[in-house]
């Protein structure tokens, strides 16, 4: 049945308008052009290759835009594709394979003499990934005919991007639009210098070249949490320092819980309430001097390597933003309207740079409702519905509200959960751990927030992400026919519980 689409609506939130699930969706004619140099007349300019700039410039290009990216890394993707999001998960998914034949193999029936870890062919697989994905970008750039410049961009004036190409020239890139898709860095703490040897980013913690007996993390969100299982998974000691009372505060606050205690059975120590407050290299490994956030005794913490992961920070520095008179936040993030429009007629930005969760799904998101507002088009972008996800195992990923929220809220509410444990596949694989946790306004059972804690919730989630899109209730997800047997039932019997009774618990 055809849906009516409804004029868009904008609303306001934390300063920054966006467009709600009711915004006018088109479909476009694809148009392409002859490749060109930087230096002549665009339509668009992307100064930044990661999730957002990439795949703008791709969407721009497709809506028949003349459209040149610049980056300055020599390799598309970002942070994301280079040193974020794949790689890591490349070696989650190896990690998690040994420590799968090392510990869970003999109870399925498989029997081994030895496992051993290969840690450079494992780098080396993760390292391979992501050289096929980003060859893959600059084939659909081709294909798109999207122009590519190699190097560091900054603005000249509002329409001129002056580049620094990695060849150690110089050209100059026009556009009728520029958008901003530089991304975010590491933030810092004072007194702890990253080396990339003792102390390392996520950069350095993907390039390891032995494992660490003890290894440190300095926060416990969604980077530091992964990047502490693989390694943990490999034989280190993991302890995790976290300034704050609770992991991953964006997580309901019941799922956090069970996930911290199902990460501290596999030997993951927290240390959460604590701060850092001094740093010590001198030696073969680090002391960290560690202190309780609301302040007492000092103590020290040694570890072999220390990754600093509390946080990241909007990336415009070098940019020229200030020369043009681009407004920023307090925290350096550029301020757009509802058409990711800056303050200055022609510039735009998306992704990190501007408020919203800092996470590549968004980012893209951003980058394609950008350059169809540039289109002449209406762009879509509801920042309340954007699922988050920590690949770990089990993994957690929600979308919507948590429980804490709605309560903030005042409204009334159902709460419908369900077990793993009473899920025929989850047990059938012996792989049962977590829940499903469904929120839905009590009066109309509209579902406000969706939680998953589970081996492969980062795939069970966008079932909850496209009912929330189109404000279902509990009973329709209910009753869709699930297949059986299926770890994706267990949301549907969550979504039984919430509205009514679940039927296998």
């Amino acid at each position: 049945m055809a849906m009516a689409m409804a004029m868009a609506k904008l609303a306001k939130r934390n300063g920054y308008f966006i467009l709600s699930s009711e915004s006018i969706r088109y479909s476009f004619s694809l148009r392409g052009f002859a490749s060109s140099s930087g230096s002549d007349q665009n339509d668009v300019v992307i100064i930044g290759g990661g999730p957002g700039g990439y795949v703008a410039a791709i969407k721009a290009s497709q809506l028949g835009l003349k459209t040149t990216c610049i980056e300055k890394r020599g390799t598309l993707g970002g942070t994301c594709l280079n040193v974020g999001c794949i790689p890591s998960k490349a070696l989650l998914h190896s990690s998690h394979m040994y420590h799968e034949a090392k510990h869970s193999f003999a109870h399925h029936g498989v029997k081994l003499s030895s496992v051993e870890v290969d840690l450079p062919a494992m780098l080396a697989q993760k390292d391979k990934a992501v050289s096929n994905l980003t060859r893959g970008i600059e084939g659909l750039f081709k294909k798109n005919k999207v122009n590519y410049v190699k190097g560091y961009g900054k603005f000249v004036s509002p329409s001129e991007v002056s580049v620094d190409t990695i060849d150690g020239g110089n050209t100059l890139v026009k556009g009728k639009h520029i958008i901003v898709a530089t991304g975010s860095d590491v933030k810092s703490l004072p007194g702890v210098t990253i080396d990339e040897k003792k102390i390392v980013s996520s950069t350095g913690a993907l390039a390891l070249s032995e494992i660490p007996k003890r290894f440190v993390v300095i926060g416990a969100g969604y980077i530091g949490l992964e990047m502490g299982s693989v390694w943990g998974r490999l034989g280190s000691e993991v302890t995790v320092v976290e300034f704050a009372s609770e992991i991953v505060p964006t997580m309901d606050a019941e799922i956090r819980k069970q996930f911290q205690r199902s990460l501290e059975k596999q030997g993951m120590k927290f240390k959460l309430k604590t701060k850092v407050v001094g740093v010590d290299t001198s030696g073969d490994g680090v002391k960290l001097a560690l202190e309780p956030a609301a302040g007492g005794d000092q103590t020290i913490l040694e570890a072999d390597v220390v990754l600093v992961s509390a946080g990241r920070t909007p990336f415009t520095s070098g940019l020229g933003l200030d020369k043009i008179g681009v407004e920023t936040d307090k925290v350096g993030r550029i301020l757009v309207n509802e058409r990711f429009a800056t303050n200055v007629s022609g510039v735009y930005a998306i992704g990190d740079v501007i408020p919203g969760p800092m996470l590549a799904h968004k980012a893209e998101e951003d980058g394609v409702a950008c350059v169809e507002f540039i289109a002449g088009k209406v762009g879509h972008v509801d920042y309340d519905k954007v699922p988050g996800v920590v690949y770990t195992n089990p993994e957690v990923a929600y979308v919507g509200k948590t429980e804490e929220q709605v309560k903030a809220l005042g409204v009334e509410y159902r709460v419908g959960k369900f077990p793993f444990m009473a899920n025929s596949r989850a047990k059938a694989i012996d792989n049962a751990e977590g829940l499903v946790k469904i929120l839905a306004e009590k009066e109309t059972d509209k579902i406000l927030g969706v939680h998953i804690m589970a081996s492969n919730a980062g795939e069970l989630i966008h079932e909850a992400a496209i009912a929330l899109q189109y404000d279902a209730s509990s009973e329709d997800i209910a009753r869709v026919c699930h297949a059986h047997p299926t770890m994706s039932e267990a949301v549907k019997e969550a979504a039984m519980a919430t509205y009514d009774k679940p039927i296998h618990i």
